[in-house]
């Protein structure tokens, strides 16, 4: 028999979890304005790639950060997208790091 509550609190989690990632990226990507790669962020960041690569496409879908045309070779030898925190979310992300919001909150 499912159980919406633990459904609900399951999503909770994932959502909190996604939400701390996503700050976690645009955070690293913020201290290094010249942008990164996937694999760069993650070392700078000191999480597995599993964990953050799949917040690159949520945050890029939202326009939160961009492809600078740039290429770097990542660990495996293939070239990367060198990723930037968008201008406007720079500013969100500052103020968000400050009070704690995430930033979704911080664009409501």
């Amino acid at each position: 028999m499912r159980q919406p509550d633990t459904s609900a609190a399951a999503w909770a989690a994932i959502a909190d979890a996604t939400g701390h990632l996503e700050r976690i990226v645009m955070k690293t990507l913020h201290a290094n304005p010249d942008g990164l790669t996937v694999d760069e962020t993650c070392a700078a960041a000191g999480y597995p790639r599993y964990s953050l690569q799949p917040r690159f496409t949520a945050l890029k879908d939202r326009k939160a950060i961009f492809d600078t045309g740039l290429r770097r070779r990542n660990v495996s030898g293939a070239k990367a997208i060198v990723w930037r925190i968008n201008a406007l979310c720079a500013s969100n992300n500052l103020r968000s790091a400050r009070t704690g919001e995430n930033h979704k909150e911080a664009q409501a």
